[in-house]
């Protein structure tokens, strides 16, 4: 595939779309259903935070009677990013050419992955966007509208980002881009955890599409957001773009 006449992509190889979890027991084996009708194709991981609702048994179940579900257990809740990271890194490890991000909880519609799959063919990293023409959110409060809204807003000033949604979580990456990230020195979390990486990825030349997606508001379970969420957010979003302009000013390479 061509990017413009300037890069020919090669064949995406498999997928593997990472799922992290943390007391999702009521949601896992519905989501997990989903995402094998959508794309039967791709192999998935759940990520348990040792869930004390016993997600992670759930897990063990599914992938006892299916071989393209697999199960990482990790020690404690550590936060959505350093789940990622984990899940990157066992992909990876494993030979997947696609790595893919997505909520446990029903908000990312499983049957919208074959777009973003179809979309990475010509891309270094595709975005599922609920602030694009065609991308929608149902049953979401309004509070959480202007957060999401806000903060991909406030991002893409201050970062100098092309992008409409930057904090979302719905991601479909080309192993090569995630290897080129640098993630070995990534520490940031929740919304901030998808807002470096977005801008890693744009500061780095890689090719970064938005398609529509629409975003559901979970049904079951309790929402990961917080406080300390938004506030670290705030303040390494607030750090990088300073940094990034007070380098600009002295003629240095942003970091």
């Amino acid at each position: 595939m061509n990017d413009g006449g300037q890069r020919r992509y090669g064949p995406l190889g498999r997928a593997l779309v990472i799922i992290p979890t943390y007391n999702e027991a009521e949601n896992i084996k519905p989501i997990v259903s989903r995402v094998r009708v959508a794309v039967p194709e791709a192999d998935i991981l759940v990520a348990d935070d040792n869930s004390p609702d016993g997600t992670g048994k759930f897990a063990d179940e599914l992938a006892a009677h299916d071989d393209k579900v697999h199960v990482l257990h990790r020690k404690g809740k550590e936060g959505l990013g350093a789940a990622y990271l984990a899940g990157f890194a066992w992909g990876i490890e494993h030979g997947y050419g696609v790595l893919v991000e997505m909520d446990a909880d029903g908000s990312h519609q499983p049957e919208e992955l074959p777009r973003l799959l179809t979309a990475l063919k010509g891309a270094d990293l595709v975005l599922g966007s609920r602030w694009v023409p065609g991308g929608r959110v149902v049953n979401w409060p309004k509070h959480r509208q202007f957060i999401s809204r806000g903060g991909s807003t406030y991002s893409r000033l201050l970062l100098g980002l092309p992008l409409r949604d930057i904090t979302g979580g719905f991601r479909a990456f080309r192993k090569e881009t995630l290897e080129g990230l640098g993630l070995a020195d990534v520490a940031s979390q929740g919304y901030c955890f998808q807002v470096d990486l977005a801008r890693r990825a744009v500061a780095a030349g890689y090719h970064v599409v938005e398609v529509p997606i629409t975003f559901v508001e979970r049904e079951v379970g309790d929402s990961k957001m917080s406080r300390d969420i938004l506030v670290e957010a705030l303040w390494r979003v607030t750090a990088w773009g300073v940094g990034d302009r007070a380098n600009r000013l002295l003629g240095r390479k942003s970091s």
